[in-house]
């Protein structure tokens, strides 16, 4: 049931909300005034008791003496005396009491005098300690009104937080009506970070015909509507003076302009007039804040990557709604901007606003939330991609343990999210992610450990559901791009962070503290591999494949993939006949599912088998060097050779006359067999060759130094397999720039087909209105 308004509360809103609300927008402005206020008086009072100083021990006798005649008096009157006086009673100096506090204090303070022996004035003055009184007395008076007005203002959010809870339909009005009101510390003007603008000059030149006029405080700053010499004069002053008064009007101007399309009731101290003045602003503001921030709160930088600065200073704390505003106004603004030159700078000014940031963690996760989605995003550019990746790394460097682990998770989210979809067009921005990514989680061996284990256990778990649980769509939690890419993804961690290749520190692939996670991430790799073994799905298996094996070269990690390749070509799909088909080659590069219609076709089982050929291929160099090769390959040979027996038998003599086996046993596919057949002859010149240089070693089995440096001074491309390999990947690179050469040729001339549609629906369209007219006759003629 909806809940009812109380009719006090319909009562009150009809007859006091508007005064309500009145009231309280001027208490929000005169406290802010009044704190600004209260910190100039503290100022000027620390610097008036020191220069009062001196003047109060020049008085101090004086002072005592006519203290003393009025004390005299008073104790010689009588009482008909004191009442006809007029109740005239003698009041003492505010110096007097001023040093009465202070004698005061020093009594509460528990002080005892360095010298006893003082007159009369001197104990007054209390020595030395007099001094270090009179100077604290400022600062004692100064932070209680600073404390009070903090502990007003919680007070005053404490009551707006209870009023949501007490009346949330009233509180819903005040946030239609008068959203200020109830976030007033954000939307406030920022004036006191004018108070650290004092030592800037405050006065131009003079001009003929013209007044005297405060820089960066001109009289066309109190208008509303920002025009384009107010942010070139602001511009001006920012980057020859580093002027916050200047910086404060930008950001209140940059606030404005990224909500300039929002509709949200809010109201901003500058409206924007023109896109040249809206352009010019994000330029301004997006280039010369981060300047200006950095001149006034110098960061500095370790040689770890770690930045410092101090927090603590008055400055900083000044400056912090400010900063606050304009992050918030950015983060906005990259919401919802679509061109890639904005993108890229204003993920290039964000960059340098990330140490001052680390302090506010609400809003720095928003904001790198936005920028993953900026990285993730399929249809950003390449280049807002590599910025975006770039703060992403920064920020992963310089943060502490906590937010460095939100990073790596929202990073990984993130991938996952810009994955689901991989065409021709996406899959380049796809490896660009998981290339990127896989570095970051290198930067903390620990944490990159903890997230890796958590998410390789997931997809355990999704594997062991599908197993344990089978329905109907249950392999299709594991048959995705998503899943399919995670996989590559952890492949290139793994391969990128335990190679000794790659990192000169690691003695060995096991010195790397993600080394336990190889194991794991490979059973379950393999596991999905085999979940389904049906033709259908073979792409699939050859993508896992790929990963697999480049955790195993880089790694030097044995993993048995060559019997998942020889169940492909022991299938039916490739040891039948294949019917004809006029189908283009399928893309393996960017299919999961082979689809229906490729099924049994001379065109499906080629393409799988120069995939079986070139992944057993690949598989076996990365051993090619091995002294236990040749026993490695006999197994393999053994079953291929016994694979070309079976295809390339001739029919049997009894299935001549019988029309359903006249076509034989064979396949009849002279080119798979072809590659097959060369494949087996450059495993058994390998096998040969290692043999040859295996007779003249002098160590046994057993030394473990021996059997690793075996080969070591011939490189692996000079070897037969090797050899073989180098020209099978250039042949394979050659054939993929003809197929990208031919499909940009093909999107250009589709291009131009729109193009010459469009033309022509528009020509025909001026052909009606001249017919209609009278007119073009011929042309009514020749389209008969």
């Amino acid at each position: 049931m909806a809940k009812h308004s109380k009719k006090s509360t319909k009562k009150f809103e009809k007859n006091h909300l508007k005064d309500t609300i009145e009231r309280r927008k001027e208490f929000a402005k005169i406290k802010q005034r009044q704190q600004i206020k209260a910190k100039k008086q503290a100022r000027h009072a620390s610097d008036y008791a020191k220069a009062s100083d001196d003047e109060e021990e020049k008085q101090l006798p004086k002072d005592n003496g006519r203290l003393a005649n009025d004390a005299d008096k008073l104790k010689d009157m009588t009482v008909d005396e004191f009442f006809q006086g007029g109740f005239e009673i003698p009041e003492p100096t505010k110096k007097a009491s001023k040093l009465a506090k202070i004698k005061e204090a020093k009594a509460k303070s528990g002080k005892r005098k360095r010298d006893a022996p003082q007159d009369e004035g001197d104990s007054e003055l209390g020595g030395g300690e007099s001094d270090v009184s009179v100077e604290e007395q400022p600062l004692e008076v100064d932070s209680p009104s600073e404390e009070e007005a903090e502990e007003r203002l919680g007070a005053h959010r404490e009551d707006l937080d209870a009023l949501q809870e007490k009346d949330p339909e009233f509180y819903k009005y005040l946030k239609e009506n008068d959203a200020e009101l109830l976030d007033f510390a954000e939307d406030g003007d920022l004036a006191e970070v004018d108070e650290l603008s004092e030592d800037e000059p405050l006065k131009k030149k003079k001009k003929k015909g013209k007044t005297v006029e405060p820089l960066g405080e001109e009289n066309d700053d109190d208008d509303t509507e920002v025009t384009m010499s107010m942010v070139k004069k602001w511009q001006k002053a920012m980057t020859e003076q580093h002027s916050l008064r200047a910086m404060r009007q930008v950001v209140l101007a940059f606030r404005a302009a990224a909500y300039v399309n929002e509709e949200d009731g809010k109201e901003y101290k500058y409206t924007i007039s023109g896109p040249e003045v809206y352009h010019q602003l994000l330029v301004v503001s997006l280039q010369h804040v981060p300047e200006v921030l950095g001149h006034h709160l110098p960061v500095k930088e370790t040689a770890s990557g770690k930045v410092r600065f101090s927090t603590d200073t008055k400055k900083f704390r000044t400056l912090t709604p400010l900063l606050k505003s304009h992050a918030t106004s950015v983060h906005h603004l990259l919401e919802n901007l679509s061109d890639a030159s904005t993108i890229k700078l204003t993920l290039a000014s964000i960059l340098p606003l990330l140490p001052y940031l680390l302090s506010f963690k609400k809003i720095l996760k928003n904001l790198i939330k936005t920028v993953i989605s900026v990285w993730s995003d399929p249809s950003s550019t390449e280049a807002s991609r590599i910025n975006a990746f770039l703060l992403i790394r920064r920020l992963a460097i310089i943060s502490d343990p906590s937010l460095r682990e939100a990073v790596l998770k929202s990073t990984y989210q993130g991938l996952i999210k810009g994955s689901r979809n991989t065409t021709i067009h996406t899959l380049p921005g796809i490896n660009l992610m998981k290339n990127s990514a896989a570095e970051l989680w290198g930067l903390d061996p620990t944490i990159g450990y903890t997230t890796g284990f958590t998410y390789i256990r997931q997809l355990a778990i999704h594997l062991r559901t599908s197993i344990t649980h089978p329905t109907k769509d249950s392999y299709k939690a594991i048959y995705n791009w998503q899943y399919t890419h995670s996989l590559d993804f952890w492949s290139r961690v793994l391969s990128t962070h335990c190679s000794p290749a790659t990192n000169p520190h690691l003695k060995s692939a096991a010195a790397s503290p993600l080394h336990p996670l190889i194991y794991p991430l490979v059973q379950i790799t393999l596991g999905a591999l085999r979940l389904i073994p049906t033709p259908v799905y073979f792409p699939l298996r050859f993508h896992l494949t790929r990963a697999m094996m480049r955790l195993s070269r880089s790694t030097t990690t044995y993993i048995p993939l060559a019997p998942s390749l020889l169940e492909v070509l022991q299938s039916p799909e490739l040891k039948k006949p294949p019917k004809p088909s006029t189908l283009r080659p399928l893309d393996f590069a960017t299919t999961l599912r082979a689809p229906a219609s490729y099924l049994h076709t001379r065109v499906y089982q080629t393409g799988l088998g120069e995939q079986v050929a070139e992944l057993l291929a690949e598989f076996f160099a990365v051993w090619a060097q091995s002294i236990a090769f040749p026993e490695l390959v006999i197994p393999p040979s053994v079953l291929l050779k016994r694979w070309l027996k079976e295809v390339s038998s001739p029919p049997t003599p009894s299935a001549k006359h019988t029309n359903s086996q006249a076509k034989g046993r064979g396949n009849k596919n002279s080119k798979l067999t072809a590659a097959v057949a060369l494949l087996l002859q450059k495993l058994d010149a390998n096998a040969k060759f290692v043999e040859e240089r295996r007779r003249k070693v002098d160590f046994a089995p057993g030394n473990r130094e021996g059997v690793e440096g075996f080969l070591k001074e011939v490189r692996w491309e000079d070897m037969p397999l090797g050899a073989f390999v180098m020209g099978m990947r250039k042949r394979n690179e050659e054939r993929e720039r003809v197929l990208e050469d031919g499909r940009r040729r093909e999107e250009e001339e589709r291009r131009r087909g729109r193009k010459g549609d469009v033309d022509g629906a528009e020509e025909e369209e001026v052909e009606d209105v001249d017919m209609e007219d009278g007119q073009g006759v011929e042309g009514e003629d020749d389209d008969e």
